[in-house]
């Protein structure tokens, strides 16, 4: 009873002092929704309100909080009487553990891809809301005070959180266990020999034969369990950087190249696949074709997860046009594996030159060779003949 007691007199203080200050000035008047502005931040989210409409309306600072948690005292704001207009400041981190500490909302909604986003069939957003409520100061069994709620919400495109922008940290703290890191510095591409994804690929010093077999695993290591890996395309240049030149598309959406197999794509934190080492044919002219494999990775929420993941298998799906489609994809995190060598066929064409060059000589040699076993035979044969004349005569 005392504490409430104590509250009450608390906001009559400040609601005195309050008419003091707002007396007079131009936002002293009724409350409006436009009392309330949002600042949907980098890193946290901050509501600026009026505070004369509140002091107007018989409140103060101290009875304002986040959704009605007026017990817990982070989810209360600061008056700044040096503003003007004097307002109110409410501030809280993008942090899970932040937006339900005060009760806000946190929820996740897809959509079909728009402007910046029309290339993608499905876009997820993370939308943060709630409430700054009023506390009524009256201890009776009535009250002439009107309840006072401001709304607020910010509205993120998933792909912003995976790619070192600006924006880049908004959310970064709801994907990414470590705060201080960031979704591309989770990445990791390996290339691997095996179907296990257990056998690193070695690349020998003659580059590895066409046709063979490589397997890429792109894995995200300090995700919290919300978020899935989510490959959306991978190419190979001959640049090490993602970047438009001669690039070749391993699979685009639902478009895959012939040779290339899907594994996990959408379903884990890391995603697998595998192709065929091929060539560039900008190389013929080469003993060896170097190139990159570039992978374009965004995060979805895991209950969301297999409806991005395009269904391959049926005549209505949504394909991307790969003919048309850069080899750079805004807002996403693209990773890029290690140079990956292939040469023309076994030996190239320096040991086909060689060995060629061996059979050349060898054969001359043989030729060489047997004429002249041929015409020591041939002499010794006539040298016999003419030795048995001269005894029978």
């Amino acid at each position: 009873m005392w504490l409430t007691l104590l509250t009450y007199q608390l906001a009559t203080l400040l609601l005195a002092q309050g008419q003091n200050a707002c007396i007079g000035h131009p936002t002293f008047k009724s409350p409006d929704n436009s009392d309330i502005e949002v600042f949907c931040g980098s890193q946290s989210v901050e509501l600026q309100i009026l505070l004369c409409p509140i002091i107007f309306n018989g409140y103060n600072e101290s009875l304002l909080s986040l959704n009605s948690q007026h017990s817990n005292p982070q989810c209360k704001g600061t008056a700044d009487w040096t503003a003007d207009p004097p307002i109110v400041k409410f501030n809280f981190s993008i942090t899970e553990e932040a937006i339900a500490a005060c009760s806000s909302d946190l929820t996740i909604t897809q959509e079909a891809g728009t402007g910046v986003f029309a290339d993608f069939s499905s876009v997820q957003y993370i939308s943060i809301s709630g409430m700054v409520c009023t506390k009524d100061p009256t201890t009776g069994a009535i009250t002439y005070h009107q309840e006072m709620m401001y709304r607020f919400s910010c509205r993120y495109p998933l792909q912003y959180l995976v790619n070192n922008t600006h924006m880049s940290v908004s959310g970064v703290s709801l994907a990414v266990k470590d705060n201080n890191g960031s979704f591309i510095s989770t990445l990791s591409m390996g290339l691997y020999a095996d179907a296990s994804y257990s056998l690193m690929l070695r690349i020998p010093p003659g580059g590895l034969e066409l046709k063979t077999r490589i397997f890429v695993q792109v894995k995200a290591s300090n995700l919290t369990n919300r978020f899935n890996v989510l490959l959306d395309r991978c190419y190979a240049t001959t640049s090490p950087f993602p970047v438009n030149t001669s690039s070749h598309d391993l699979f685009v959406g639902c478009n895959r190249d012939v040779q290339t197999i899907m594994d996990v794509n959408g379903e884990q934190q890391e995603a697998r696949f595998s192709f065929e080492a091929f060539r560039f044919i900008q190389h013929t002219e080469d003993t060896f074709s170097t190139y990159y494999v570039h992978c374009a990775t965004r995060l979805c929420v895991n209950t969301y997860c297999p409806d991005l993941v395009q269904n391959c298998t049926t005549s209505s799906r949504r394909r991307r046009n790969a003919e048309n489609h850069d080899t750079t994809v805004s807002d996403m995190a693209t990773i890029t594996s290690a140079a990956i060598t292939t040469r023309l066929g076994k030996g190239g064409y320096q040991n086909h030159s060689g060995m060629l060059a061996v059979s050349v000589v060898a054969g001359i040699v043989g030729i060489i060779s047997l004429s002249l076993v041929a015409f020591i035979v041939y002499y010794i044969h006539n040298s016999k003949m003419g030795f048995n004349k001269r005894t029978l005569s």
